[in-house]
């Protein structure tokens, strides 16, 4: 790949969700009214921004991340852990008096997961504090789907700028959408998040809905099978690398920041998605959302094992 031939540290800004993540690992998931013994207990910072933001730190881009968050014991840990993860934090606000997101997760014996989360309470939606000025300096920017506003600020931004921008696309608010994809260039959708604005619909139907909200490329990830593109037009089918499953804690919200890194360092599609591939597969194959993301040297260590 061209774009890891050099040093690879883009700057980068990711603006979004940060988290408290408290995860259980099960023998299986839960159904029903039931109880069941954990084999393992551990808590961590989580949220879709965030760990994008720290991907990005592993892979050796220069990372700052803009969030908000309350001035409570969730919020100041969370800011700590990303710091040490190599993020700056210097515009992750912590406001007083309101609550910072936290999360329950299980985790069974294959690596599959369920996620019950709070959003946390009284963050203002004011984007009027970010530094846009910033903006100029940055190589590529990252966002997840929960903070409209600011989206709608950095994105905003970034267009005028010609900056690449990489949005996170979970389930939203009603409306959300509308807003965000028109200043959006790569809207990258699980698979939950992209029923959720085509309800029922297939993935290449689901990518057209998408597409005509505005965004200049869409994307679906669909787990082991891949993901699916609809790019300049067509659609464009990327395989998932296979290795043996741990985890998938985390690992859409690690290919979000691969991929910022990769179109911040000047990667191609192909490129970027490739690479954004082997970063999700081998946290896949570790445990732990963060814990669990490759650095730079694993990453390209894989790729040539792999024939890239």
């Amino acid at each position: 790949m061209r774009f890891l031939k050099h040093e690879c540290s883009p700057r980068v800004i990711c603006l979004g969700m940060s988290a408290m993540d408290y995860v259980w690992n099960v023998p299986e998931l839960p159904v029903g009214n039931t109880k069941i013994r954990a084999t393992e207990f551990f808590e961590m910072g989580g949220g879709l921004a965030a760990t994008a933001a720290c991907a990005c730190g592993r892979l050796g881009a220069r990372i700052s991340f803009w969030s908000r968050a309350g001035e409570d014991q969730a919020g100041r840990s969370t800011r700590d852990e990303l710091q040490r993860y190599g993020v700056d934090t210097t515009h992750y606000r912590l406001f007083p008096g309101q609550r910072t997101s936290v999360s329950g997760i299980f985790v069974d014996a294959a690596g599959e997961r369920m996620i019950a989360n709070f959003r946390g309470a009284g963050l203002p939606a004011d984007p009027s504090w970010l530094p846009l000025g910033d903006v100029a300096a940055a190589d590529s920017v990252v966002a997840d789907c929960r903070w409209v506003e600011g989206v709608e600020a950095l994105f905003g931004a970034a267009r005028a700028k010609g900056i690449p921008s990489v949005l996170d696309c979970e389930i939203a608010e009603p409306g959300a959408y509308e807003r965000m994809l028109p200043v959006t260039d790569y809207a990258v959708f699980s698979q939950i998040g992209l029923n959720f604005i085509a309800p029922g619909k297939d993935p290449e139907a689901g990518l057209e809905v998408a597409a005509a909200m505005g965004a200049r490329t869409v994307a679906v990830t669909l787990g082991a099978k891949g993901s699916l593109w609809l790019h300049e037009g067509r659609f464009r089918h990327f395989p998932a690398f296979q290795v043996e499953v741990v985890d998938t804690t985390g690992a859409g919200d690690v290919f979000h920041g691969a991929l910022a890194v990769a179109f911040g360092a000047g990667a191609d599609l192909d490129e970027a998605v490739t690479f954004s591939a082997a970063v999700a597969a081998l946290k896949c194959a570790k445990a732990g959302g963060r814990p669990g993301i490759p650095d730079l040297a694993a990453t390209k260590a894989f790729l040539e094992k792999s024939g890239y």
